[in-house]
């Protein structure tokens, strides 16, 4: 609960080898420039876009969904006007993701609190959580809170790929739980009169700052909740999302609530890497991690071979 009290509080918010090395360099940029210039046609049926992320700690390569149209196709076209290109990985929380896309981060100075901005424009959300989930490698659309953004909608351009936790399956069972709704509805809960000594426990609970004891007492009376407002607080879970939360990890708690528009094939240990380096308070890391994206046409064949990655079949 008490990583759910600040992800609460702070929503995913916009809250060696020197001559062949060189030779390679050459090589790289040159082929980088005709995957661009490649970028300027739609792929066919039988193709995809092959995105690259490199940083300090490596590259990591992935895939954008089809079925994500406007995430997909936005970030695309960013990434062909270079956009991305010297921003940083603003904010890095291991166990959790690695964020970044916010365009003050470029050239920003040490101790900068950054993830506000965007291109300022914002995108439909395009939810499908059975399908498209925050398996750890995902890459999803960052957003403002609830409050001030009730329709969920992804900001222009700042995303964060998955790193999670794996789970056990009872740890599953209770993650499932929707923490965002359940809080919600415990605090109208203890507006009604009948619940008026249950405010003066919560009360107590936050001045001894137990928050072991008010995640048990909010779950206590998830029942209740259900009950009052006549709600579902439990996400259903599909058995693909079983089994890759049980393996290789995520972040359920977070399906249905921010769109996944892709995923990382390889570079889990760069993943792993940057969501581990200190930070400021605000989870900036304390030395600047910038990111360079391209992307090019490929074959769904080749990126199959390369990578290991199963199309859906039509």
């Amino acid at each position: 609960m008490q990583k759910w009290l600040a992800i609460l509080g702070a929503t995913l918010l916009i809250a060696c080898r020197e001559s062949s090395q060189g030779q390679s360099q050459t090589t790289t940029t040159s082929t980088q420039e005709n995957a661009q210039e490649n970028l300027n046609r739609t792929p066919t049926p039988e193709e995809d876009f092959l995105i690259t992320i490199s940083t300090p700690f490596g590259q990591m390569h992935g895939i954008l969904y089809e079925e994500t149209k406007q995430h997909r196709e936005n970030f695309i076209k960013l990434v062909k006007e270079k956009y991305y290109d010297g921003l940083l990985f603003h904010r890095c929380i291991k166990d959790f993701m690695i964020q970044g896309g916010d365009p003050t981060s470029k050239g920003a100075a040490p101790g900068v609190i950054l993830g506000n901005h965007g291109p300022g424009y914002y995108l439909p959300a395009e939810f499908m959580p059975e399908k498209y989930f925050h398996e750890k490698g995902a890459i999803c659309a960052a957003r403002k809170g609830d409050q001030v953004n009730p329709q969920k909608q992804s900001d222009g351009s700042q995303f964060y790929i998955v790193q999670g936790k794996v789970y056990s399956e009872e740890e599953l069972r209770r993650v499932r739980t929707d923490f965002y709704k359940l809080y919600e509805l415990f605090q109208k809960l203890l507006t009604k009169p009948a619940y008026i000594s249950l405010a003066t426990e919560l009360t107590r609970l936050q001045q001894r700052g137990d928050n072991a004891a008010i995640e048990q007492l909010i779950l206590k009376y998830k029942e209740t909740c259900e009950k009052e407002f006549g709600v579902e607080l439990d996400k259903p879970l599909t058995q693909e999302q079983i089994q890759k939360y049980t393996t290789i990890g995520g972040t359920p708690f977070l399906d249905g609530d921010y769109t996944v528009f892709g995923k990382i094939l390889d570079g889990f240990e760069v993943l792993d890497k940057i969501a581990s380096q200190p930070g400021d308070t605000y989870n900036r890391p304390l030395t600047d991690i910038p990111m360079k994206i391209t992307a090019e046409i490929l074959p769904k064949a080749e990126i199959t071979k390369r990578f290991g990655y199963q199309y859906p079949k039509n």
